[in-house]
């Protein structure tokens, strides 16, 4: 058996060569291939890899040995001498034993979409939480691909695909990996708990949630820092920002919500990732409204906006209250502003623009504000008249005898959580 020569160097820079397989099934399937290819430029640019060629093959099936056809692999040999490179990157994933023949034709690093992703989320990972979810999913992707890795694995680490637990040598002794992915679900399911917790001593207390999702790059978290203050970290890159960003918000009656920035999601996201991150997204299902970001601005956004609604979806949070926010109005050209569906459940903003802002909040505030309710307390029972302060704006209050009458547009998540209290106060 061949075996490959080169090696991963901390100081030689990744130089790829992307290759995009378009089969009979992808045709069918209605992916906009050209779309998928140019995001995968992007996140290779986001992992620090330079972009030296792109190739792409159109077959009827992937081939069992090689993922493209023989004839095709030499032409890829070609361009990487010629581009110089030294990775080939794949928008498709791969098995371990094509990775192995690969390597093996072609004397490079070869990484997949998936490992491109898991990569640039180990980059990103901050918090304690983050790392042991990215390990988890790096590593829950390894595993059954550990007979056809060759010299991928037993490198040191350096460059894109060996972040993370690649940074030692990485162990290829199966029983090694399932112990550490069992260590890894343990530590996460302690920090599940805390997070259950934390979210228990929220419904407990009222406490009203918003959650902010998107495709990455939308702008969730400038529109999070913009209207909370948050000190949160801003680029114009994919996944700029991994561990979520909780801040408080306060609406224009007063009242102070929670307001999440969530994980960025992407087309083709590793189910490792999302089983990985699962009690991360959880806070999404426990939010009483979903802001959906959408960058107005983008050539996809109709495609950016299936991918976020099938990946709500299969979190089950799917019917959940949303209210649709197209962002980066200043950057769209007029036939994108004029294909906008906008509906009364949406809004066309920029993050940087005041308005827009006041609008979003007085949006947010009016979605999570219910009905008008009159309540006639008696004078005497003071817990329930502050109760009646706790779950809606105060329109009107006026005493009748050794009553108190509030008039109260109520919210609804505050009221349906006392609703067993008052409604024997309600006035018809």
């Amino acid at each position: 058996m061949k075996q490959t020569t080169y090696e991963t160097n901390l100081n030689q820079p990744d130089r790829a060569v992307l290759v995009s397989l378009i089969t009979d099934e992808v045709k069918r399937s209605g992916i906009d291939t050209d779309y998928s290819l140019r995001e995968l430029v992007n996140l290779a640019e986001t992992a620090g890899v330079e972009v030296m060629a792109q190739m792409v093959q159109n077959r009827d099936t992937p081939d069992s040995r090689f993922f493209l056809g023989k004839g095709k692999v030499e032409e890829l040999r070609t361009l990487i001498e010629a581009s110089g490179s030294n990775t080939a990157i794949f928008d498709q994933e791969l098995s371990g034993a094509q990775v192995r023949n690969l390597e093996e034709s072609l004397d490079v690093k070869i990484i997949d979409r998936t490992q491109l992703i898991l990569d640039i989320f180990a980059q990103r990972a901050k918090s304690r939480e983050g790392i042991i979810q990215v390990e988890l999913a790096q590593l829950s992707y390894l595993l059954p691909r550990l007979s056809g890795h060759g010299k991928n694995l037993s490198r040191l680490g350096g460059g894109i695909g060996t972040r993370g637990p690649g940074e030692t040598k990485l162990e290829t002794d199966r029983r090694h990996i399932r112990g550490r992915i069992g260590d890894l679900k343990r530590q996460l399911d302690e920090v599940t708990r805390h997070r259950k917790l934390h979210r228990m001593r929220r419904k407990e207390t009222g406490v009203v949630q918003a959650a902010l999702v998107g495709y990455t790059n939308a702008g969730k978290s400038t529109l999070l820092k913009q209207l909370t203050e948050a000190d949160v970290y801003i680029e114009n890159q994919l996944f700029a920002t991994l561990d979520p960003t909780t801040r408080n918000l306060v609406l224009p009656s007063g009242k102070e919500i929670v307001l999440t920035d969530t994980v960025g999601f992407i087309q083709n996201l590793p189910h490792d990732l999302v089983a990985s991150f699962r009690a991360t997204l959880e806070e999404v299902n426990e939010a009483d409204l979903i802001l959906h970001v959408v960058d107005a601005s983008s050539d996809n956004r109709d495609e950016q906006m299936e991918v976020v609604s099938n990946i709500l979806s299969e979190l089950g949070a799917g019917d959940k209250s949303q209210i649709v926010l197209y962002n980066k109005k200043d950057l769209c050209g007029p036939g994108q502003l004029e294909m906008l569906p906008l509906t009364d459940t949406s809004l066309l903003i920029s993050a940087y623009d005041e308005q827009d802002l006041h609008n979003v909040v007085e949006a947010i505030q009016q979605h999570l504000t219910g009905e008008t309710l009159t309540f006639r307390i008696p004078a005497s029972r003071g817990e329930l008249s502050a109760l009646v302060h706790r779950v809606g704006k105060v329109e009107k209050q006026q005493t009748d005898e050794d009553y108190i009458l509030y008039q109260v547009s109520l919210n609804r998540g505050d009221y349906d959580k006392q609703k067993h209290l008052l409604e024997g106060y309600t006035v018809k």
